[in-house]
């Protein structure tokens, strides 16, 4: 199975990290916050990832390199103009193939093991959901017996940008902008969306305050 990062933000509440540095490369203990992501997958063994990027993306290619030296192959998908996690994705479909794929957000940091994700289910999309953050306490989806939907009786949970999608998800979708959101949406209503509750550590890491949160996190694993 294929994995896809995406690496494409522009990082606008991290700034002035990130006005010289593409948010993936934010450093978190030392280590940029996408290479926690390489190392992770490769250990779970995937070894083909796909990464997008818009914002300052020579830098992550020139920094990242072929992957080798973290034992798995990088292939590049470019964007002229970020096109949002739908049309991004999208964008790469001919480089992950006609099976499912991981998709992971670059700004996240978590301790789910990737080896614990389904490489074959039932659907469009399987999708990891933690507990609502603090800054996002309403949620995003329901989850229950292993199904996940806008509305329902399960428990009210916060998608962590950790999915398995299959390629038809997208289809008669046309290159361009557009958000992942609609077309999950439109999947859990046809009851093809699966998903699983990570209850362990996640951090979407979009201020300098959270940055400090992962920091603290890894000083209390080290």
């Amino acid at each position: 199975m294929k994995a896809m990062i995406l690496a494409a933000g522009k990082g606008e509440r991290m700034r002035p990290l990130t006005l010289h540095t593409p948010k993936p490369l934010v450093q978190v203990a030392g280590v940029p916050l996408i290479v926690y992501h390489i190392e992770a997958l490769a250990q779970a063994g995937f070894d083909e990832l796909v990464i997008n990027h818009a914002w300052l993306g020579e830098r992550i290619e020139a920094y990242l390199g072929d992957g080798s030296r973290y034992g798995v192959s990088i292939r590049y998908s470019p964007e002229g103009e970020p096109l949002e996690t739908g049309g991004g994705i999208f964008k790469a479909l001919p480089l992950l193939g006609d099976e499912p794929f991981v998709v992971i957000n670059g700004d996240v940091w978590t301790d789910y093991s990737f080896a614990a994700l389904p490489h074959q289910f039932e659907g469009l999309a399987h999708l990891v959901l933690v507990d609502n953050p603090a800054h996002h306490p309403d949620g995003d989806f329901q989850l229950a017996g292993g199904r996940v939907n806008e509305q329902g009786d399960g428990e009210r949970l916060t998608y962590s940008g950790l999915a398995v999608l299959h390629p038809a998800l997208f289809e008669g979708c046309a290159p361009g902008a557009f958000k992942l959101a609609p077309l999950l949406r439109t999947a859990m209503a046809l009851g093809r969306v699966s998903g699983e509750h990570h209850a362990g550590h996640w951090v979407d890491v979009g201020t300098l305050e959270r940055l400090a949160e992962v920091e603290q996190l890894l000083k209390a694993r080290a």
